[in-house]
C-alpha cells in the first residue's frame, strides 16, 4: 500500500509555470507506476500524464502534451508535475495516482492524494 500527498499548486497568470509534487509513502515507491489526473468544477476527472513504475515511459493527453513534464525520483519517492505556458482551462484540482508495477496509462490506478488546487487567472 502507498499514501500520496500532493503539493505545489496555488494561483499562477497565464503563461506562468508551477510544479507539483507527489511524496509517497513506503519503500517501494520503484514499484509503482505514477499519474496525474485533475478535475475543473463541474467536470469530471480527466488523465493528464503518467509515467511507468520504470521511468522508461511517459504519456500526456493532448490538452498538456509539449507544456507539462511529468519525472519521478525514486530516491525521494517523489514524482513531479512541470506545467508551463498554463492556460486558464489548466485550472483544477490535480490529483497523484498510483498503480502497482504500472506502465505508462490512464487506467487502473488504485491508491490516490487528496488533491492540490491550480489556479489559472486571466
Amino acid at each position: 500500500q502507498v499514501q500520496l500527498v500532493e503539493s505545489g499548486g496555488g494561483l499562477v497568470q497565464v503563461g506562468g509555470s508551477l510544479r507539483l509534487s507527489c511524496a509517497a509513502s513506503g519503500r517501494t515507491f520503484s514499484s509503482y507506476g505514477m499519474g496525474w489526473f485533475r478535475q475543473a468544477p463541474g467536470k469530471e476527472r480527466e488523465f493528464v500524464t503518467a509515467i511507468s513504475f520504470r521511468g522508461d515511459s511517459t504519456y500526456y493527453a493532448d490538452s498538456v502534451k509539449g507544456r507539462f513534464t511529468i519525472s519521478r525520483d525514486n530516491a525521494e519517492n517523489t514524482v513531479y508535475l512541470q506545467m508551463n505556458s498554463l492556460k486558464p482551462e489548466d485550472t483544477a484540482v490535480y490529483y497523484c495516482a498510483a498503480k502497482l508495477y504500472g506502465l505508462a496509462t490512464m487506467t487502473n490506478y488504485r491508491y490516490w492524494g487528496q488533491g492540490t488546487q491550480v489556479t489559472v487567472s486571466s
